[in-house]
């Protein structure tokens, strides 16, 4: 069992930057695929980016290639998402996902454990 606790969220002006952290108990998540994802209101929860087990391999939703990375610590069970050059659109409730066994990293049905979220909402 792993729980998942996001932090991090918040207000923030159209260009500003934001950093999510996702900390995790229960278990050592060392062999966890860990990702991001994202719901607007009214829309699908939708993939954001992924950081495979190794920690080596990242990938992205072409809407935030470039502006968002993701990384984590096994050691101190944490995931993290800086999110630079924020635009209105990335307003959503963003949540930390973790999975086991991963084989479609951008589906949300791929994943075993999820955070409660936490808002950002980007102005204009």
């Amino acid at each position: 069992q792993v729980q998942l606790v996001e932090s991090g969220g918040g207000l923030v002006q159209a260009g500003g930057s934001l950093r999510l952290s996702c900390a995790a108990s229960g278990r050592t998540i060392t062999s966890y695929a860990m990702g991001w994802f994202r719901q607007a209101p009214g829309k699908e929860r939708e993939f954001v980016a992924v950081i495979e087990w190794s920690g080596g391999t990242t990938y992205y939703a072409e809407s935030v290639k470039g502006r968002f990375t993701i990384s984590r610590d096994n050691n101190k069970n944490m995931v993290y998402l800086q999110m630079n050059s924020l635009k209105p659109e990335d307003t959503a409730v963003y949540y930390c996902a973790a999975g086991r066994l991963v084989n479609l990293l951008r589906s949300p049905y791929q994943y075993d454990y999820w955070g409660q979220g936490t808002q950002v909402t980007v102005s204009s």
